[in-house]
């Protein structure tokens, strides 16, 4: 049948075609599509033979200029018509850097053959070796294309490696505290002053105790409950005599105790000489209704995790939260018994959860948890969880004793005499430092956040454990009524400065000191303060110098050149001296704490301030500005990262009377307080230092005196120089003394 079919189209066609004319006939036969690819062959060889030897040479122009990047460019060409066949135009928008970075690599591989001049005339271009041979700077070139190829590709795990290689740069290059070549530029240094002027005095008397304040505030009724303390204190006492009265009865039942320990002829003060405040404690049923919600918070925001540590601090209370897992499922469909089609999830991977998702929701989680504000540390240090701090509802006092009681503060006083208590941060355990190891100290917070109750507690610290012997004060207080009670202890090098113009002299008075000191321990062959004190007793000991500075900006707004180069001379050299600082101030702007002072302050703290601007200036970073003030603080320590939050010891007002009338019962003649006029020696006469001193001035000096009367032409003849430089020499010699001839006097000057 098939065949009949065949047939009968055949003779169908044949017919037709008989029935028309023979030029349509004829046309039909040339428009068949095997006769058009024919010609069309024969039109494509007759041009190639007319213009033969012009292909030819388009041919060897292209092969030398592209080489075997002719090869690449058609590989490339092919693999786009193949993405542009198959309509995944979307791919060149969403995967445009994939793009970018896959030609910076076919740049990369068409360069590396260029270095065999397989890559033609483009090539060389690329690699730069253009007229010339292929060099070092070429394999830059082609370096710098394969880490742009990267930086497309993957730009974050770019990003990650650049800030590892950066901090790692930065680690190598940290300049040490304490350079070695330092005892080669003491010694090369001339003394300006007799030794015997820049020692203290040794004549003047104790200072006679001081008078108690004339208006004590009312004491806490939290203090008044402590049963280990001292006697009870009448709460609102109305006059000086009570606080003085109950001073003495410290005195009468402490101070002639046998069970005193004492060191050098001195009573140290007992720890019962402090207040014990109870601590707050916290409901464990509020903490855990807090930790769901803010698992709950997280969940609806699509985040995956679980409070698994709370930490009661006296101020926030901190939430360890476990990050969870990022999930993914595919659908798989199977049959029943039934043979009925049923559905389930199927989990294909999982990944952590990124500690980014967690912190970006901040806002969101004190909005959950009605909270002022919330600061999450990510992670925490030595712990595979995030730290979520929530203020509490009721604000603890941390009592100096607290902290001095436990075995962290024993444990640093057994090793350092310069022991200081900090408070106790957001989990509740006690933090202490060691001030000989910060070596210096850099405090800041807006006014009322705590900076001078910090003061007084690290200066109670101090006074608890060393003698005079041990430990000097140098106090400068522009505001006149924050560290005054101390201003009779024996520990006072001289009594508290409150004037501009003294704290300068004071500052002078410390740079020589420093200096002095270095010359005495380079005579003793000792390193350090502790290799010179050691077998040392009494008086013959060198004690430690601590500068505390309540307000830093008062004395940079008097003299900013002057006490910026005071102050980074002390925190560069003075470490191992036994000469340490302990700066405040409650304006950290770039004009206050300058770059200079915060590289010579590695240690910092850093109270509530305003602005996040602020916060940046003291710690190189924000959250200061979310503290909660009132002693809410961010201790960083020289050897940590990032700060630690830290809620700072209470001192009250009966405590410092208590443990200054302490030290003022013990009347001591040899230990003497040094006059602020006497702290700097008598100015040199101003001398002209309108030029600098000339090589050749000692020649010119010389033939000065040999000859009775010298010129500017005498100079300017026998030492082979010009007359301005002449002149400045006969000018110098005529300041020291040395006359010139009554003929150069009368001729006008140059």
């Amino acid at each position: 049948m098939a065949k009949r079919k065949a047939t009968a189209k055949k003779e169908q066609v044949k017919e037709r075609r008989q029935g028309k004319p023979l030029l349509f006939r004829l046309f039909s036969f040339f428009a068949r599509p095997w006769f058009l690819y024919l010609l069309l062959l024969v039109l494509v060889i007759a041009v190639i033979i007319w213009q033969w030897h012009t292909i030819i040479n388009a041919i060897r122009w292209v092969v030398a200029f592209l080489g075997l990047g002719l090869l690449l460019t058609a590989i490339g060409l092919i693999i786009i018509g193949v993405w542009v066949q198959k309509k995944r135009f979307s791919s060149f928008f969403y995967h445009g850097n994939r793009w970018l970075g896959g030609i910076a690599f076919f740049f990369a591989v068409w360069g590396i053959i260029s270095f065999w001049n397989l890559g033609g005339s483009f090539g060389r271009w690329l690699i730069g070796a253009t007229g010339r041979p292929a060099d070092f700077l070429s394999i830059l070139r082609v370096a710098a294309i394969v880490l742009l190829g990267f930086i497309f590709i993957s730009p974050r795990a770019t990003w990650r490696l650049l800030v590892k290689f950066s901090g790692w740069i930065s680690r190598r290059f940290k300049r040490p505290p304490m350079p070695r070549y330092l005892e080669k530029q003491l010694k090369a240094q001339t003394m300006t002053a007799p030794e015997k002027q820049l020692l203290l005095e040794q004549t003047e008397k104790v200072v006679p105790p001081r008078k108690l304040m004339s208006a004590p505030p009312e004491v806490k009724p939290e203090m008044e409950k402590s049963a280990s303390a001292v006697p009870p204190i009448k709460k609102a006492a109305e006059s000086p005599q009570d606080l003085r009265q109950v001073a003495e009865d410290v005195w009468k039942k402490y101070g002639q105790s046998s069970n005193l320990t004492i060191v050098d002829g001195w009573k140290l003060p007992p720890i019962e000489i402090l207040d014990v405040t109870p601590e707050v404690e916290f409901s464990q049923a509020d903490n855990m209704k807090r930790a769901q919600l803010i698992e709950e918070s997280l969940a609806s925001y699509g985040v995956e995790a679980k409070v698994v540590q709370i930490n009661a601090g006296p101020t926030v209370t901190q939430f360890g939260v476990e990050p969870g897992w990022d999930r993914k499922y595919k659908e798989v469909k199977e049959k029943d018994k039934d043979g009925n089609i049923q559905t389930r999830l199927e989990e294909i991977s999982k990944t952590r959860v990124k500690v980014e998702r967690i912190t970006s929701l901040g806002n969101d989680l004190a909005l959950a948890l009605a909270a002022p504000s919330i600061r999450i540390e990510a992670p925490v240090p030595g712990k595979s969880i995030v730290g979520i701090e929530v203020p509490n509802t009721r604000i603890g006092v941390v009592s100096l004793r607290s902290v001095i009681e436990t075995s962290t503060f024993q444990k640093i006083v057994a090793k350092s005499k310069l022991a200081i208590a900090l408070g106790k941060g957001a989990g509740g355990e006690a933090i202490s430092a060691d001030l000989s190891k910060m070596p210096h100290l850099l405090i800041a917070g807006a006014t009322g956040s705590g900076k001078t109750v910090c003061l007084n507690a690290i200066i109670c610290c101090l006074l608890m454990y060393n003698t005079p012997n041990d430990v000097r004060f140098i106090m400068i207080d522009p505001k006149r009524v924050e560290m005054t009670p101390y201003n009779s202890i024996p520990h006072l090098a001289t009594p508290v400065i409150v004037e501009t113009d003294k704290a300068l002299n004071a500052l002078r008075w410390l740079n020589q000191e420093m200096d002095q000191r270095y010359k005495k321990m380079a005579q003793a062959s000792a390193r350090n303060i502790e290799g010179y004190n050691k077998g040392k007793l009494g008086k013959d000991k060198m004690p430690y110098l601590v500068l505390v500075i309540d307000e830093l900006a008062d004395l940079m707004m008097t003299g900013f050149d002057e006490v910026e180069h005071i102050l980074c001379r002390l925190a560069q050299l003075a470490r191992a001296t036994g000469i340490h600082l302990v700066v405040a101030t409650q304006r950290p702007s770039v004009d206050v704490v300058t770059g200079l002072i915060k590289a010579n302050f590695p240690t910092r703290i850093s109270f509530a301030v305003t602005s996040q601007v602020d916060s940046r200036t003291i710690l190189d970073g924000a959250g200061a500005e979310k503290l909660l003030g009132r002693g809410d603080m961010l201790y960083m320590p020289t050897e940590a990262g990032k700060p630690k939050r830290l809620q700072g010891c209470f001192v009250s007002d009966p405590e410092i009377e208590r443990i200054v009338y302490f030290w003022n019962s013990q009347q001591q003649p040899e230990v003497a307080q040094v006059k602020v006029a006497e702290l700097v020696p008598p100015s040199a006469p101003a001398v002209n230092n309108s030029h600098p001193p000339d090589p050749l001035l000692e020649q010119a000096r010389q033939l000065a005196k040999e000859h009775e009367r010298i010129s500017t032409s005498f100079l300017q003849r026998r030492l082979h120089i010009g007359y301005p430089r002449a002149a400045r020499l006969m000018d110098q010699l005529e300041a020291e003394g040395f006359k010139r001839t009554e003929e150069e006097k009368e001729e006008p000057a140059a």
